[in-house]
């Protein structure tokens, strides 16, 4: 039994997938925002702020791994509905908060494993998600390519661990644009207007970043926005980044003369 605490987005419903085709036994914590997952008849819609609801259900289920997946949106904690547990642990998430988003996630990880709850990497059971290194279109980088690439990475790098960059856009060694909180998709809409050539968009774990829930997404919506943006190439980690329509991205790339490399 893996419990399986669900976000927005594709990515929850492409791990559902692969979980009933395995016929592996599941339940879902449902955090998004509106009960996505409500017809499941395996899932539960309950406030992050109830740990003590969400710890008697997974002990129920005898339940000893899960794993997080789909973009969790933050909570307001003025707004949460606490139960003891939840008023026990709340200090700790308000402190996390500060550092950025991806510190709440990492301490439910240190709360789940505190009460003997492993969380696992959430490619766990869809490992074709993921790239090997290589490159997956016609075009290829080219070396003064790769010389820019080291560059970016660099700075992803040099950013906080715990915060929501995972994303930038780069030009001749000139960083044009970092991925803020509403995601790569505003980032790469708002350089619509940028004609500039030659620029390549990054996404990639950062050091240190916790991979077993915080893996970047990426997939074909995001490959159109690029060509809307003038992006040339796309960079991610091999066997770190989640690649949702991999198949029909590739040939879109190929169509538009984008390249995309796993590095």
């Amino acid at each position: 039994m893996i419990g399986l605490f669900l976000g927005e987005k594709k990515l929850p419903i492409e791990i559902l997938k692969s979980l009933k085709k395995k016929k592996i036994k599941y339940f879902i914590i449902d955090l998004s925002k509106n009960n996505l997952f409500k017809k499941d008849k395996n899932s539960y819609f309950i406030n992050i702020g109830k740990f003590g609801t969400i710890l008697e259900l997974i002990k129920s289920k005898k339940c000893k791994k899960v794993l997080f997946a789909g973009n969790i949106i933050k909570p307001r904690i003025s707004k949460l509905k606490l139960d003891l547990k939840g008023i026990y642990y709340i200090p700790r998430i308000i402190k996390a908060s500060k550092l950025g988003d991806a510190a709440i996630l990492k301490e439910l990880i240190n709360i789940l494993s505190e009460n003997k709850i492993k969380v696992i990497r959430l490619n766990t059971y869809n490992p074709e998600l993921t790239l090997s290194k290589g490159c997956y279109t016609k075009l290829k980088p080219s070396k003064i390519d790769k010389i820019i690439i080291k560059k970016g990475i660099q700075i992803l790098n040099k950013s906080n661990s715990f915060n929501h960059v995972q994303a930038l856009v780069i030009n001749n060694h000139k960083t044009i644009s970092l991925e803020k909180r509403k995601g790569t998709m505003d980032m790469l809409k708002s350089l619509r207007n940028n004609k500039l050539q030659n620029k390549l968009l990054l996404k990639m774990p950062k050091s240190k970043q916790d991979l077993r829930v915080d893996l970047p997404t990426i997939g074909l919506d995001t490959l159109k926005d690029c060509k809307k943006a003038y992006i040339k190439g796309i960079v991610v980690k091999a066997g770190h980044n989640i690649f949702l329509d991999k198949h029909k991205a590739f040939k879109f790339a190929d169509k538009n003369n984008i390249f995309v490399i796993a590095i």
